[in-house]
């Protein structure tokens, strides 16, 4: 995999992905090195001056009134770094915590926060070596940055704390960076702080989930465009001029998925003569385009976002370009946590729809000739009843989760730090979302496709007989009841590796 070069400027949301999920190596480019040392050395003059200069020579937060003497200022590093790794309950996921430290890495490359030029390289050595300091999930407040999840990995470069190696195995952080031959950083004057003031855990779980919501935004057309087709529904609604008469972005490529997917379905066909009596469909096939819509263009946003923050250097005091050292409020959170709230918003939306949708195949009232519950023999069988329930506790929690983080604010630091933006707790949920959105999608897609091949000899549209194709080499046609637990998670796979899109795009060419 290619080397991620990490320079004065900005990440691009592909290199966090590539380096937090795929494991690239990172290099500090010349520039970054340049300006690291030449900022280093606005620092280093301000070591001995007898004025207090914030993370320099004060204590933090609440404490930044008392000066520190020289002897101490190591002291005061080390100590700040241990008294702030002071996370609890489970382990955040290892991709979470790799994108934090190369986001971390960034700012250091950006030369503003005055760190050595050793610091920076241990970082990226912890990354390129696999290393992954065990970060807990409660901690952090969003704002003074996520200083939890990061004085955990700033721990691990001491040496100190536990760390997964690159097989994921627990070991002491010492033990680890010995078994890879990286020296331990002694932290100088500022370097502490740097290492711990920034939104890298909430940016970092945004790039994240941006990435993973392209992916299943567009599969949540595949899969609404296959309840359409199995529910006998009509494509004329999502027609491009209808569409047009409300301009919104996401919504006319939304529309326009559901187009191509179900281009030349023989089902659709069947019944788009005069003799179909039906006026319109429900809200939740008619309306797929506005909601699935809504939910881009707010992902478009959110994007927007996470470019500004990826080009930031969040840190407090912070070297400015003409070597100023200032204090700022950088590192409050409340833009990221703003949109981490909003997508979870969407993506309970979203969620809500397909569950919809597919609660008409089951009911005999509303699914046009198909059995009840998709069942082979109702009341022998129960068919995907129970696919339904799981679905409807996913989207139940979807809603709970969608109750915004960022609206609220604890006081800390003895009043010091007195409005806080919760974005990382906005993150860690939005994570869950994600995962709850693709479970949901997985299961209106297995249920579709089950509906699909109940309408044989009717002939499904070639891209969603593509889908349908791709789910039954893990999981059988209709039949009689059977385990039903093992073939929901081989779709939530085939949804989650992007395999369905694939799919679909195998036939449809590339979905917007």
């Amino acid at each position: 995999m290619s080397t991620v070069v990490i320079d004065v400027g900005a990440l691009s949301a592909d290199d966090v992905v590539a380096v937090a999920r795929h494991d690239a190596p990172v290099e500090l480019s010349l520039a970054a090195r340049e300006e690291i040392t030449r900022s280093r050395k606005v620092i280093e003059a301000l070591a001995d001056d007898v004025t207090p200069h914030y993370g320099v020579s004060t204590g933090f937060g609440a404490l930044a009134t008392r000066h520190i003497p020289t002897e101490l200022r190591a002291q005061l590093q080390r100590s700040l770094v241990r008294s702030h790794a002071a996370g609890s309950g489970p382990e955040v996921e290892r991709e979470v915590i790799r994108a934090l430290m190369l986001l971390r890495l960034s700012t250091l490359a950006t030369g503003r926060t005055g760190v050595r030029l050793a610091t920076a390289e241990a970082y990226a050595a912890l990354l390129n070596a696999g290393i992954t300091p065990v970060v807990r999930e409660y901690g952090s407040l969003g704002c003074s940055g996520d200083l939890a999840p990061l004085a955990h990995c700033a721990l691990a470069a001491m040496g100190e704390g536990e760390v997964r190696d690159a097989d994921g195995v627990l070991r002491p952080a010492g033990e680890a960076l010995a078994a890879a031959g990286i020296e331990p950083v002694t932290l100088h004057e500022k370097e502490g702080l740097a290492l711990i003031n920034g939104t890298d855990g909430m940016l970092g779980t945004l790039v994240l989930a941006a990435h993973d919501l392209r992916r299943l935004l567009a599969t949540a057309d595949i899969s609404a465009a296959m309840s359409v087709e199995g529910q006998l529904g009509t494509d004329a609604v999502f027609a491009a001029d209808l569409q047009a008469l409300r301009p919104h972005p996401g919504q006319a490529d939304s529309a326009a998925n559901l187009r191509a997917v179900l281009a030349d379905s023989g089902i659709v066909a069947s019944h788009r003569g005069p003799e179909c009596t039906r006026v319109q469909d429900a809200y939740s096939l008619r309306c797929s385009p506005q909601v699935h819509g809504t939910a881009r263009d707010t992902l478009g946003h959110a994007e927007l976002v996470a470019s500004r923050e990826l080009a930031a250097a969040v840190d407090n005091p912070v070297v400015t370009l003409d070597g100023r050292v200032e204090s700022n409020g950088n590192f409050h959170g409340a833009p990221v946590a703003a949109v981490l709230d909003f997508l979870a918003i969407s993506v309970a939306d979203v969620a809500s729809i397909a569950e919809r949708r597919t609660d008409r195949f089951l009911d005999v009232a509303r699914n046009h000739g198909l059995n009840a519950f998709l069942a082979d023999d109702p009341g022998v069988d129960s068919g995907h009843m129970i696919a339904q329930y799981t679905q409807a506790a996913i989207v139940s929690e979807l809603k709970r989760l969608a109750a915004p983080a960022s609206v609220d604010s604890i006081p800390s630091s003895a009043m010091q730090e007195d409005h806080v933006s919760m974005g990382w707790a906005a993150a860690r949920k939005l994570r869950k979302a994600v995962d709850g959105l693709t479970r949901v999608l997985a299961i209106e897609l297995l249920t579709a496709a089950r509906a699909l091949d109940l309408r044989a000899p009717l002939t499904p549209a070639p891209a969603t007989a593509a889908v349908v194709a791709g789910l039954r080499t893990d999981v059988p046609g209709p039949g009689t009841d059977r385990y039903l637990a093992p073939e929901i998670e081989a779709a939530v796979q085939y949804v989650a590796s992007g395999e369905a899109l694939r799919a679909a795009e195998s036939v449809a060419g590339r979905l917007r």
